[in-house]
């Protein structure tokens, strides 16, 4: 029996009680991949990424783990929630619009405490002054370093279109707006590489674009770091409290944690390892978060039809933002349906021992979205769920 035909078999032992569809997660795979982002960041903290995880429960575990600390929000309004919950450390990775949730973080000491919000421009400054309604707390506030890699004189882009702020000076300049004026405090510096840590450099069946993207990304790293460099020194001269540097991302953690200027680190699809972060040389982690769909047809020999299963990830629509069949090994998408609305056939040969009511187990190919599909998720050990706890959807939330 394969490793992945014993997963099956701990799996379906484990449900068994349980109606498909269902969501799962394998708390020995969970926690060896904490460990292990722990060991590549070389001591220092992880800040786990909220959007990655979306449950409270799983957000706890982590985060009682030694090597862990603080949280990397998405929105205000899950800051908010997540600091009235007892989170005492949640920096909010995006600039917000939310009035009424910056006027409820400037009227509460307790949450004007714990939440850190993210700001690239003096004109979101001005948005949270006039969203305050009488609040008089001061408002923790990080910059946020566009980390892109600029070729040909700048004009081609390798990265994402995040921050305008990319210079040592344009950073301190935004730096001495926030420490002029009065109810802000700047304690923090991020700078994300996402075409560094979110893009695998071991693509399948490519290995002319892997070599492209290992050069790409090793060019990337030696640019940015010091130019992150020179950018905290900037910004240490105009605030000398500067509590934080964040930076990295899972498929970055090492090389990251590596620059002296970087304080944490932030990862979070690590701890889940959807299909998206199989691709890379730096590190292999343990799929902990899958779902199963049942298997409600069989309309011909080497076919089975599941119940529902298409559950597209965000970012450029292509088969890689797709859920991936795991187990069974062997089973495929028919290249005419992909994976449907409210059914999926699935081609290969072990749909031929595949019983009506049988589940089909797939990977999510990027980490939290899947918890947007669930209510619950049940956490399993050896072979039993030893808990069932809600998703951040579970609970009534849906940030976006």
């Amino acid at each position: 029996m394969t490793p992945r035909a014993a997963d099956r078999a701990r799996y379906d032992r484990a449900t068994a009680h349980l109606d498909a569809p269902v969501a799962v997660v394998d708390l020995e795979a969970f926690d060896a991949n904490a460990d292990d982002l722990v060991r590549r960041a070389g001591g220092k903290p992880v800040r786990v990424a909220s959007k990655s995880v979306r449950c409270r429960a799983l957000l706890e575990r982590v985060l009682a783990r030694d090597g862990f600390a603080g949280i990397m929000s998405y929105t205000l309004d899950e800051s908010l929630w997540l600091a009235r919950a007892g989170f005492d450390d949640v920096l909010l990775a995006y600039p917000s619009a939310d009035r009424a949730g910056f006027g409820e973080l400037a009227r509460d000491a307790k949450l004007a405490g714990a939440v850190t919000v993210m700001v690239d421009d003096p004109a979101q400054l001005d948005l949270i002054d006039r969203a305050r309604d009488g609040g008089t707390e001061e408002v923790r506030v990080c910059l946020e370093l566009d980390t892109s890699l600029h070729l040909l004189g700048g004009r081609v882009r390798v990265g994402a279109r995040r921050s305008p702020l990319r210079t040592p000076a344009h950073v301190a300049e935004v730096a001495r707006s926030v420490e002029r004026r009065p109810g802000f405090r700047l304690v923090g510096l991020m700078a994300y590489e996402g075409h560094v840590a979110g893009v695998g450099d071991a693509i399948a069946g490519r290995p002319v674009r892997s070599r492209a993207v290992r050069l790409m990304q090793a060019a990337a790293r030696r640019e940015l770091a010091a130019r992150r460099a020179a950018v905290v020194a900037a910004v240490r001269a105009v605030a000398p409290g500067l509590e934080f540097v964040n930076g990295g991302g899972t498929g970055s953690v090492q090389h990251t944690a590596a620059e002296d200027a970087v304080t944490e680190i932030a990862a979070g699809s690590g701890l889940f390892v959807p299909r998206l972060f199989d691709n890379y040389t730096s590190f292999t982690g343990r799929p902990a978060a899958l779902f199963a769909q049942p298997v409600v047809r069989r309309p011909g020999v080497g076919v089975v039809t599941v119940l529902g299963g298409g559950y597209p990830a965000s970012g450029a629509a292509g088969r890689d933002r797709l859920p991936v069949p795991y187990l069974p090994e062997g089973l495929r998408y028919d290249p005419q349906e992909g994976a449907g609305e409210v059914q999926t056939p699935l081609l290969g040969s072990p749909a031929d021992d595949l019983l009506i009511g049988d589940k089909v187990w797939f990977r999510h190919a990027k980490a939290g979205e899947l918890c947007e599909r669930f209510d619950a998720l049940h956490l399993i050990e050896g072979d039993r769920v030893t808990a069932t706890v809600p998703t951040y959807r579970g609970e009534g939330r849906t940030f976006l």
